[in-house]
């Protein structure tokens, strides 16, 4: 071990933009060594053998994993009549099997640690129904519901899971599907009005519920946290 051996070591997955590199900067701001991965950096997470191979290997070169942030997700957009069965396939395979593929992984050796913290990344879709985004919250409903599970399944062995659900964050999803509309200008003026606060959500400050959550001082598990700038708490008639 180095000099660092007193940090925790945390695995972040979708680390390459938006959410994910607001979480890492996040860590690493407060002394943590975090481990981002990503499909752009080679890590499939759809792939359970390929996901253990690098979850031990990350184990054997620091020595201990102490907090997973499941946040990789894709996003899908239209009703069930537009959905393919390869949308289906697709946001599931990453959304709700990658953390399961993720945690199963780590799981092992938070248990013979005996403490740990996992945070996976929900989303406001996974509690109010959203317009043509009928793949994506059902996939975040059920990554509420294996949060849960998890929480209850973890509660004896010192390891707590919760989940941080976002409204509209400003991330490279939501701009790529702004600057593809008809109108980008409208379009994003309708994002912003959909949440009672009035704007979207920052990826920092997703990053700092993260943060929150996996903190060894936060006595929380199996809880939903959101960030969702009012819209699930809050109706403005106006």
């Amino acid at each position: 071990m180095n000099e660092h051996s007193d940090s925790r070591v945390v695995i972040v997955t979708g680390a390459a933009g938006g959410i994910g590199t607001a979480i890492v900067a996040a860590f690493e701001a407060q002394g943590d060594r975090a481990v981002g991965l990503d499909i752009e950096w080679g890590t499939d997470l759809r792939d359970p053998a390929a996901v253990a191979a690098e979850v031990r290997t990350i184990h054997e070169e620091h020595g201990r994993i102490d907090v997973l942030c499941n946040n990789a997700g894709v996003g899908a957009v239209g009703d069930v009549v537009d959905a393919t069965p390869q949308d289906w396939d697709r946001v599931f395979a990453v959304n709700v099997f990658g953390i399961a593929n993720m945690s199963a992984a780590v799981l092992p050796f938070m248990r013979a640690a005996g403490s740990g913290a996992i945070v996976n990344t929900c989303s406001v879709a996974a509690e109010v129904g959203l317009v043509e985004r009928a793949v994506y919250g059902a996939s975040k409903g059920a990554v509420l519901g294996l949060t849960k599970a998890m929480a209850a399944d973890e509660a004896t062995t010192g390891i707590r899971v919760n989940c941080v659900s976002p409204g509209t964050v400003d991330g490279p999803w939501v701009r790529r599907l702004v600057a593809e509309s008809d109108d980008p200008d409208a379009t994003r003026a309708a994002l912003e009005a959909r949440q009672p606060l009035g704007r979207l959500v920052a990826p920092e400050e997703v990053a700092a519920a993260v943060v929150y959550l996996a903190a060894p001082t936060t006595f929380t598990s199996g809880q939903q946290l959101l960030i969702d700038g009012g819209i699930t708490g809050m109706r403005i008639v106006r």
